[in-house]
């Protein structure tokens, strides 16, 4: 069971569960018999996770995901009415999800990676947004893309999902060639941080496709959860990234 820990235990009037996944972990199974994953973990020591019935059934009460390559915090409900007051909550953009991350610093002439045309002249305190839809891209799909309105007809034919994403970046510190930066999202897709991060001419130390100097361990933490349960009551938990 190290490979998850448990942050927040379930409750009477808190129905669910916030665990801690380590990196190389899944959030969640692939398929029924997959019992290598964050999930099938935390159903082991909660086994009523089962008894909700969620967007995909092998999924259960589990809320959200974070990419396998990520370390971070995980909200399971254990309870139908939680699950079905969170769904609305998502989709109302009032769960949110935020991430830290070291992160180089790259310029046009450094990236291989596709920078945005608006790219900012970055600096410690600045907050700024990205905001894109995005295209699976590479062999196999492996990675995403940011498309936008700017984008060639081509491109934007290959969204699938009609749907824009944001992302909310801080800078909290700058060194010669890095910095220290804090994310805010409240719907994701898969690899948004990272790929906004690397769109903003900042991809993270070790992440293997995003930064084409990637070396080491990957420097991305999902780091804390924000939430009103019930409505007007504030849950927020947090845990420091491991590689500080």
């Amino acid at each position: 069971m190290n490979k998850i820990k448990v942050i927040k235990q379930p409750t009477k009037n808190k129905p669910f569960l916030v665990i801690f996944k380590s990196s190389g972990l899944p959030s969640a199974p692939i398929n029924e018999n997959d019992c290598e994953n964050a999930l099938s973990y935390a159903i082991q020591l909660y086994p009523q996770i089962k008894n909700i019935k969620g967007k995909k059934a092998i999924e259960y009460g589990l809320l959200h995901r974070i990419d396998t390559a990520t370390e971070g915090l995980l909200l399971i409900a254990l309870s139908q009415d939680f699950y079905d007051y969170m769904q609305i909550e998502q989709s109302q953009n009032r769960f949110i999800k935020y991430y830290k991350a070291q992160c180089d610093i790259f310029e046009n002439t450094d990236s291989s990676y596709p920078l945005n045309k608006n790219h900012l002249k970055l600096s410690e305190g600045i907050t700024f947004e990205q905001k894109s839809f995005f295209r699976n891209y590479g062999i196999g799909n492996k990675e995403v893309r940011p498309v936008t309105q700017d984008s060639s007809k081509i491109v934007q034919k290959k969204v699938q999902n009609k749907k824009e994403y944001t992302t909310k970046i801080t800078i909290n510190k700058i060194y010669e060639k890095s910095a220290e930066v804090e994310c805010e999202i409240s719907q994701g897709y898969r690899h948004q941080v990272r790929c906004h991060l690397a769109w903003s001419g900042l991809p993270i130390k070790g992440d293997e496709q995003y930064n084409k100097k990637a070396e080491n361990q990957l420097r991305f933490s999902a780091t804390k959860l924000v939430f009103e349960y019930p409505r007007g009551d504030l849950n927020s938990y947090g845990i420091a990234p491991t590689w500080t």
